[in-house]
């Protein structure tokens, strides 16, 4: 039996499906996304300011129309749409790869297609990095997805050039060899075999890319990247497709086709082909395109999904470009862009949910485990009594990594926040109290710690009531050596004591045990969903969760507890 004890509802009050939604999980259903390893390298190892073309429209909104103005800097090539949450980083920096690891491994992601499509670039320096990370990531617990590359559409010299590297650099010695995706029993490469050697061609399973986004496969073998709905399947076999494209938005406009993403009427993320631009102040949260090609997707239902992309970001800047003057051929602006990274601001992680809900709808998903049988816990800080207690809910060690990595010019990250390593949690109950148990990878720290292992509840699994729906917080007040203060929602990041729990910390154990009462969940059968987070430094903002500290599950997603 599979279980699945997570569960997420986003800002858009949008609720992950769950078992009972979608089933249980499907074999042969894989989901790779595209992956950009280029911001290194794109930076100058930093020594380019990272220059963001909305803000720079928002005071000078007429420099659009003048490729000359003087507010276009001279000293770059490339432009960001918006703000990474993570901030304008550079792809070695390890603190970001982790993030970026754990989150795709939450989604289901399978495999991480890195955009290696322009002349010879590799940005070997940077995917050498994410390897490296990634493997540290499995070895911690996390699913990190495998690797595989996209090289140009055709075989050019530039791309013949860039396989050799990377097959003599990564695949041939088998360094990370743990992450090569495999297909048809090869690794799989998205290029063009005709100008290789027999020894590459016979190393990898070759699917070449299509660049068009409307004509679907011209060759047998062809796998698309993006296309504009209704998207076509690829490589068609008896049992069905191989591979089908998800887009979030296409610089594309259906009277010049392929153009720039500042062009006019572009199918941006707000567009639907049934519906066309969808207006209102907040649409272009909500993945309408994106999700229209998901549903095609999942009408097709092919064996493998390609999703883009996760973390583009920038784009170039050219004089005229397809049928566009001053033009940015790939990203703009939010509403014309297809990152699904979490955002600074904007739609925050909205699409990042999105992305987790379909895949679930396409691979299926395990269903809540419930609950061993009713027991007493002695607050005593001894393990033993947990050790029948299911289910037993894990999350990786690593997360309390320090970030101390430059960015783009000009930009210094560092954070230090990270403390108390959460590695796993467990909940038992008997008629009187409910008892949680956290465990780090390490021994806890004192409790006159700031912001000290807090335990967020959300009894009525609703997002809109309690904050972000948590309707109780235990321990955000400094507690005495036995006891921790209980706290009930009040609206926002407002809340009243209504209670005490006690409590003991041995070395990595913490115990906790709180009255039924105190959290009103003296009758009926429990149903509710929690989280572990320590050391947050922006109390009240949800996007902190991914910033600072530990929490316990990652992001918005919660722990479920649900009694039959």
């Amino acid at each position: 039996m599979v279980y699945c004890n997570l569960t997420a509802t986003d800002a858009l009050n949008r609720t992950l499906p769950d078992w009972e939604e979608v089933g249980d999980p499907r074999e042969k259903k894989q989901v790779g996304i595209f992956y950009w390893t280029w911001h290194t390298q794109q930076s100058q190892h930093g020594r380019v300011p990272a220059y963001n073309v909305s803000e720079i429209l928002r005071e000078h909104p007429d420099a659009i129309n003048d490729f000359h103005h003087p507010m276009w800097p001279n000293d770059t090539h490339c432009y960001f749409w918006g703000e990474p949450l993570f901030g304008f980083y550079l792809n070695t920096d390890r603190w970001v790869l982790r993030k970026h690891a754990e989150l795709l491994a939450l989604a289901g992601v399978d495999v991480v297609i890195f955009d290696c499509t322009n002349g010879n670039y590799t940005w070997k320096e940077s995917y050498m990095a994410l390897c490296d990370v990634f493997m540290k990531a499995r070895n911690d617990g996390v699913k990190a997805p495998h690797i595989a590359f996209m090289l140009a559409f055709g075989p050019t010299e530039g791309s013949k050039q860039a396989i050799e590297e990377i097959y003599e650099d990564l695949y041939k010695p088998g360094r990370y060899k743990d992450l090569f995706f495999m297909w048809k029993g090869k690794p799989l490469i998205m290029a063009y075999p005709d100008n290789l050697s027999d020894e590459i061609k016979n190393y990898f399973t070759f699917r070449p890319g299509q660049p068009t986004y409307n004509s679907g496969p011209s060759r047998d073998d062809h796998w698309g990247w993006l296309e504009v709905y209704p998207q076509h399947g690829y490589a068609k076999k008896s049992t069905g497709y191989e591979q089908v494209t998800v887009g979030v938005a296409q610089n594309w406009s259906a009277v010049r086709g392929l153009t720039a993403m500042n062009a006019p009427d572009v199918f941006g993320r707000s567009y639907t082909h049934h519906s066309g631009l969808i207006g209102g102040t907040d649409a272009v949260n909500h993945g309408y395109n994106f999700q229209e090609q998901w549903e095609r997707a999942l009408q097709l239902d092919p064996q493998f999904i390609f999703v883009t992309g996760w973390n583009e970001w920038i784009a170039g800047r050219y004089e005229t470009w397809g049928q566009q003057y001053n033009a940015f051929p790939d990203q703009f602006s939010q509403e014309r862009s297809r990152d699904i990274e979490p955002m600074k601001g904007g739609h925050g992680d909205a699409y990042y949910y999105q992305l987790v809900a379909n895949i679930r709808r396409y691979k299926g998903t395990g269903r809540v485990e419930p609950p061993s049988e009713e027991l007493t816990v002695t607050i005593d800080g001894k393990k033993d009594e947990w050790e029948k207690v299911r289910p037993v809910y894990h999350t990786p060690r690593g997360n309390t990594l320090h970030r101390n990595h430059p960015g783009w010019a000009g930009i210094e990250f560092v954070n230090t926040s990270g403390r108390n390593d959460f590695t796993s949690a467990q909940v038992a109950r008997d008629s009187e109290k409910i008892y949680f148990l956290i465990e780090t990878a390490e021994n806890i720290t004192p409790n006159s710690d700031p912001a000290w292992m807090w335990l967020l509840i959300n009894t009525d699994r609703e997002r809109k009531t309690g904050w972000e729906g948590y309707d109780f917080i235990v321990n955000r007040m400094t507690p005495t050596e036995s006891t921790l203060i209980v706290e009930k929602n009040r609206g926002g990041w407002e809340w009243e004591k209504c209670g005490e729990a006690t409590y003991k910390v041995s070395g990595k154990i913490m115990e906790v045990a709180i009255p039924r009462s105190v959290l009103s969940l003296d009758n009926g059968k429990l149903n509710f969903e929690f989280k572990w987070a320590d050391n947050i430094q922006e109390a009240g903002d949800i996007m902190d969760f991914y910033l600072s500290g530990d929490v316990a599950p990652a992001g918005r997603f919660n722990f479920v507890y649900q009694e039959k």
